[in-house]
């Protein structure tokens, strides 16, 4: 089996981190899985969340994965230290909210950060407030149920509109000039978020760093050259999987249900 780079998510949200992957290596052959089938990991216990990652990398390794990319906040704030003490040879690249660069983008020392509760709650979100915030105030913006409406990808559902107006609403008055999306998910919909807040809110990701990281730890492997590819797979629905990985890619993709 030709190895390959593994990505996961609690559902189709690392699909923006996939398409960073794309753009940075296009030559990569790329497995992603969708934990649609128990999503979201927002209000689930640590406990949960990382079973669920634990039984993903099994699954991932076995298919040839050689580098593995959490693609999810709430993953790698709960398990990614408990994959790498499983796997301490794996390359494994988390992704979590750049407090460091929102804190270097604000211009009157007040910064947002909207992501799920579990990220919200964790103590690695916590430790980078402490090591990266400083003077700077952090208003952090739970959003419980937007990954849920994502989930169906459907991000024309008026209630998702409903509900990202309660929580610009929410970081609005919180004084932030700078907002980050702690969630991968979120940047689905940043266009509709941006609207929302205003053009004197500027909105951050992460996706391209954690890209521009996976590209050097894939690189180091120094391995035979492969065939570009894309397999895509969802212990939930796949068709939502295959809806957004169409639009996140600019290709018609196919995805298929498996049970892990």
């Amino acid at each position: 089996m030709p190895p390959c780079i593994g990505v996961f998510d609690s559902g189709v949200g690392g699909l923006t981190v996939l398409r960073a992957l794309r753009a940075a290596m296009p030559e990569a052959p790329l497995h992603y899985v969708a934990d649609s089938g128990h999503a979201p990991y927002g209000p689930k216990s640590t406990e949960a969340i990382l079973a669920r990652c634990l039984a993903i990398g099994e699954h991932l390794i076995a298919h040839g994965a050689a580098l593995i990319v959490v693609a999810c906040n709430t993953a790698t704030a709960h398990a990614v230290a408990a994959l790498r003490a499983r796997w301490p040879a794996l390359p494994i690249v988390g992704i979590e909210p750049g407090i460091k660069p929102a804190v270097q983008a604000t211009r009157n020392g007040r910064i947002a950060v909207m992501a799920t509760q579990a990220t919200v709650n964790s103590e690695r979100y916590r430790q980078l407030i402490a090591t990266h915030a400083g003077d700077v105030h952090v208003h952090s913006q739970a959003c419980p149920g937007l990954v849920d409406r994502i989930e169906t990808g459907d991000l024309s559902d008026a209630h998702l509109q409903e509900l990202l107006k309660t929580y610009t609403d929410a970081v609005k008055a919180s004084g932030a000039d700078t907002v980050l999306l702690g969630c991968t998910h979120y940047p689905f919909i940043q266009d509709r978020i941006e609207a929302l807040l205003g053009p004197d809110i500027t909105v951050l990701n992460t996706e391209g760093a954690v890209a521009r990281q996976a590209h050097k730890r894939w690189a180091a492997l120094d391995l035979p050259a492969t065939s570009p590819s894309v397999r895509l797979e969802s212990t939930g629905d796949p068709a939502p999987l295959a809806r957004l990985a169409t639009l996140a890619l600019q290709a018609p993709q196919v995805a298929r249900q498996i049970d892990i």
